[in-house]
């Protein structure tokens, strides 16, 4: 299904059946008055996030902070088809549920059929790691978990009943510190916040190169395209880092809906070191891609986060997102212009710029290029003076903060 599709289904459709369904949910909890205690040893969880590789990834020292608190439960994570090749990496994932949203029908069918293996477990907790989404609000209440665990938005205020609990959140904080802070309502005291290395359960990949190379992710997920890039940039800084560094193969990567855009970002480039390999590698393939790479220069999506968790250095463009809660590791330069409207994706399902993204229009191709050398030519310095700011995630009590609580 095509992203406006489903944000219209989304809004005018699904929105009002979850307030209505809110208001009957909250009546039948004052009715019932159900234990919904977090300080039990449970035997069932299950995690979901739809949509967002990077974000999974991002979701994962919070997974493993789940396993060491609940070593003997089984954690579920629901999830759509295209994240199945990176669920399948992380060791502390026992179950894996995945709907189909290639179109309607599928949808559906695949959506009841998940629901069904999820009400016959029952769960104990289930952990929405969505924020915008009404779908996967209404999704949660229907797998009837005892206790269900959503994120408070000003926006999403009237879900205080479909979920049991509801955690702030904060777009000021990195987003694993943010889902890590889920898991600390648990009782949890892990503070690891290190990505799970996906590139451990990757199978070699003979394409590749022998040499030095260097990634360039010209791409954004058609869930926010206006954090591209133009093609037209992509393309002279290619030309820059073809002249400066002649040795270096350069591999464009996407995936096979994304290659006409790949394509435009190497218009007129007829350089033997320069390879579009968009559409043409596995995730497993991509990953071992990534993590074998010199450089990584990507946009704010999915490549970005598997540069992270292999700890590739990496050059990424920043401009709708905030790169305080997506851009930070030790080895990466965040190039992000702070306009007036930015960062724009927290509150708004569409842009106030509709796409014409000056945050992204702003960064220069020297700007980038000289990021890079840095990189290339071992000149690199983290910058870890904005790395290590105190954040208190508890109390002196150690009592969990951002919990919302219901009024009623």
């Amino acid at each position: 299904m095509k992203t406006k599709h489903q944000l219209a289904i989304d809004n005018y459709l699904i929105k009002p059946i979850a307030f209505l369904m809110n208001f009957l949910v909250r009546i039948v909890g004052q009715i019932l008055r159900i234990d919904h205690s977090l300080d039990n040893d449970f035997k069932h969880i299950v995690v979901c996030k739809f949509k967002g590789m990077g974000s999974i990834i991002q979701a994962t020292p919070m997974i493993e902070a789940l396993r060491t608190q609940f070593p003997d439960a089984e954690i579920t994570f629901v999830s759509t088809k295209a994240n199945r090749t990176v669920l399948e990496k992380i060791e502390h994932i026992d179950s894996i549920i995945c709907l189909d949203d290639k179109n309607v029908f599928k949808l559906i069918s695949t959506m009841f059929s998940s629901l069904f293996k999820l009400m016959r477990k029952r769960p104990d907790v289930y952990i929405d790691l969505e924020i915008y989404s009404n779908f996967s609000t209404l999704f949660t209440l229907f797998t009837f978990s005892k206790n269900r665990v959503g994120f408070y938005l000003r926006s999403s205020s009237f879900n205080m009943g479909i979920y049991t609990h509801m955690m702030f959140f904060n777009n000021n904080v990195p987003i694993s510190e943010v889902y890590l802070q889920i898991s600390r309502l648990f009782g949890v005291n892990h503070t690891k916040n290190v990505l799970y290395p996906l590139f451990e359960n990757t199978h070699d990949y003979d394409g590749i190169p022998k040499s030095e190379y260097i990634i360039i992710n010209p791409n954004a997920s058609d869930l926010r395209l206006e954090r591209r890039w133009g093609s037209d940039k992509f393309n002279q800084l290619i030309l820059k880092l073809v002249e400066e560094y002649p040795l270096m193969e350069i591999l464009v990567v996407g995936s096979k809906d994304e290659r006409p855009y790949s394509v435009k970002t190497v218009e007129g480039i007829n350089h033997p070191s320069v390879k579009n390999v968009a559409g043409k590698t596995t995730i497993d393939e991509l990953i071992a891609l990534i993590h074998k790479a010199t450089l990584v220069i990507t946009n704010d999506t999915g490549p970005m986060h598997i540069a992270f968790a292999c700890k590739t250095p990496t050059v990424c463009l920043f401009g709708p997102c905030s790169p305080d809660q997506y851009g930070g590791n030790e080895y990466t330069t965040v190039i992000y212009k702070k306009v007036f409207c930015s960062p724009c994706v927290h509150d708004f399902n569409i842009s106030p710029c509709n796409g014409d993204n000056v945050c992204m229009k702003l960064i220069t191709v020297e700007e980038v290029f000289s990021k890079a050398q840095l990189h290339l030519n071992k000149e690199f310095v983290p910058d870890l003076e904005n790395k290590n700011k105190t954040i208190y995630y508890s109390d002196q009590g150690q009592k969990t903060l951002g919990l919302v609580r219901r009024t009623l």
